[in-house]
């Protein structure tokens, strides 16, 4: 009698998110937002960098697919035990897998884990069901932000067992 063949994950099917952990890891996170908010979507005309990606307290996250940086997201704190979700980008190639739900997913335990009651994130519309259906909720009227119509969307979060 044979055991059963356990088929190993291709590399090109792994996907994983972490924290940036040092300047290549971090240009890499700002050439995914650039290729996808200016490149492609041309929402933001040279860089979508802000002030906020300065500030001490704002995390700047990594989506790895097949050992390659293909996503990016940033979380910080606001007042109170808020967090803000942003900048969620996924380049095409990597878009058809669960990259972009994890790198979510990512940012929502990594807020929690910091004491985080409640992320909130503005969402572009193609994309509200995409975070209805991770568990986020409308959180008020669509509103114009950076030019195109936008959903206020928050998740409670969780703290850590």
């Amino acid at each position: 009698m044979s055991s059963p063949t356990v088929e190993r994950p291709r590399a090109a099917d792994i996907v994983s998110c972490r924290l940036c952990g040092g300047p290549r890891q971090r240009a890499a996170h700002f050439a995914v937002r650039r290729a996808v908010f200016v490149d492609e979507q041309t929402l933001f005309a040279a860089d979508d960098r802000d002030e906020r990606d300065a500030a001490p307290a704002t995390l700047h996250a990594i989506g790895l697919a097949g050992g390659r940086v293909a996503g990016a997201v940033r979380l910080y704190p606001l007042r109170g035990r808020d967090w803000k979700g942003d900048r969620l980008a996924v380049l095409p190639q990597a878009r058809h897998g669960m990259l972009g739900a994890r790198l979510v997913r990512f940012a929502v335990r990594t807020a929690g884990a910091r004491g985080g009651e409640r992320m909130v994130a503005m969402i572009q519309l193609p994309n509200v069901a995409f975070f209805e259906s991770l568990g986020w909720q409308r959180d008020g009227v669509t509103v114009a932000f950076h030019g195109r119509p936008h959903q206020p969307m928050a998740i409670a979060l969780t703290p850590p067992a």
